[in-house]
């Protein structure tokens, strides 16, 4: 196991292993779903028409009678859901967190969130991670909007594993939860064993220099900068704050107060989000030096899952940057007016946009702008082809 994993959190050995098994959140999501099926027959499942996609259609094979498919209607779906748990049912309502909590947020306040009735929202394909489905379906302003709502828990697993798990617990947590989870295969790091609990964060790595808060998929990234800084000296603790609604201030403080300095990371709006949270509490109980790494004031773009998580800054290499940051900081040492990760970030997306740009023009014809031949040479080329 890496230096400074803590071995009651059960991580997989293979941490850092090219080999590690990768698996979308979302699947995490399906089998949970399956398993409350079996054991709890008040947990019933709605669905705005994209069933594969959040993964309900396994619950809809294996229960036909206790599923919902809205179609295209996530305010009815919110509403309905609400009736339903005023009924004594468990519901879990599926849709792309762009369109649930992102379109029917009202519905799920003024008849969930209100009522304190027992939803439990299910935002897939949250993050820029969506990949090619670009800045409509990348929604990273949600954990914004839920977690201002009164009696709404707000979950963001960090693995396939957790996802379940975290699925499993909000069915039986009474009252409105909200959990989001991600689209694109990730690192599976976390066991069956590792523990969970709502409300409750986990520290994954020990460390003493600087604590990092992550949530979602980044947590495995705050763990891969923490493994490359203590190359060089410097030991984070690393916490991951699978719910960021309530949050477990107990961890966090007593961390913080060991180190001394904060970096919080999230595949979210770097404002008003997890780092806010943390921030917002570290205000009033122990103020010290945050840096805060997330999609800073911008929209998602369309691309390849990795490349944009790079892009939008949020991979192992910025966490690094905004550590030394953060480090000098506290160390009463002058840092620069703009934080490195943020223009580094800008500068590796303008530099893969004319990566791009470049490699789309190699394939156009000389006609329509691009470099290669002409419409006719590349008609004859894909005649001599097939």
């Amino acid at each position: 196991m890496p230096k400074g994993i803590n071995p009651k959190a059960k991580l997989v050995k293979n941490l850092f292993a090219a080999d590690i098994e990768m698996k979308p959140t979302r699947d995490g999501y399906g089998q949970g779903l399956l398993l409350l099926g079996k054991t709890n027959p008040n947990v019933i499942v709605l669905c705005a028409d994209l069933s594969e996609s959040t993964r309900s259609h396994w619950f809809k094979k294996e229960f036909p009678d206790r599923f919902v498919q809205m179609g295209i209607f996530e305010q009815a779906m919110a509403a309905i859901a609400s009736g339903f748990a005023l009924a004594g049912k468990i519901p879990f309502i599926s849709s792309y967190a762009g369109f649930s909590p992102g379109r029917n947020w009202e519905q799920i306040r003024t008849t969930a969130a209100l009522n304190n009735a027992n939803v439990k929202v299910a935002g897939a394909h949250a993050g820029v991670s969506v990949g090619p489905d670009g800045a409509t379906h990348q929604m990273i302003e949600d954990i914004a909007i839920m977690r201002v709502m009164p009696n709404m828990v707000v979950l963001a697993p960090s693995d396939m594993h957790e996802t379940k798990k975290a699925t499993i617990a909000a069915a039986s947590v009474y009252g409105p939860h909200y959990l989001r989870f991600g689209r694109e295969k990730s690192p599976v790091f976390t066991t069956p064993a590792t523990p969970f609990q709502v409300g409750r964060a986990e520290t994954f790595r020990f460390g003493t220099h600087v604590t990092i808060v992550a949530c979602g998929i980044v947590v495995h990234e705050a763990l891969k900068a923490a493994e490359e800084l203590s190359k060089k000296g410097i030991e984070a603790e690393v916490i991951d704050c699978h719910t960021i609604k309530p949050l477990d201030v107990k961890t966090i403080l007593a961390s913080v107060k060991k180190t001394g300095c904060v970096v919080t990371a999230e595949e979210h709006q770097a404002h008003s989000g997890m780092g806010s949270a943390v921030c917002e509490m570290l205000a009033s109980n122990f103020p010290v030096p945050v840096e805060r790494i997330g999609v800073q004031n911008r929209f998602g773009e369309s691309g390849d899952p990795f490349m944009l998580m790079d892009a939008f800054g949020l991979t192992a290499p910025y966490i690094q940057m905004a550590v030394r940051r953060v480090v000098a900081r506290r160390d009463g040492k002058r840092v620069s007016e703009i934080p490195e990760y943020i223009t580094a970030a800008e500068k590796r997306a303008a530099d893969l946009k004319k990566q791009i740009i470049s490699e789309a023009l190699a394939r156009t014809p000389r006609e329509w702008g691009g470099k290669k031949g002409t419409i006719k040479d590349l008609i004859a080329e894909k005649k001599k082809k097939a």
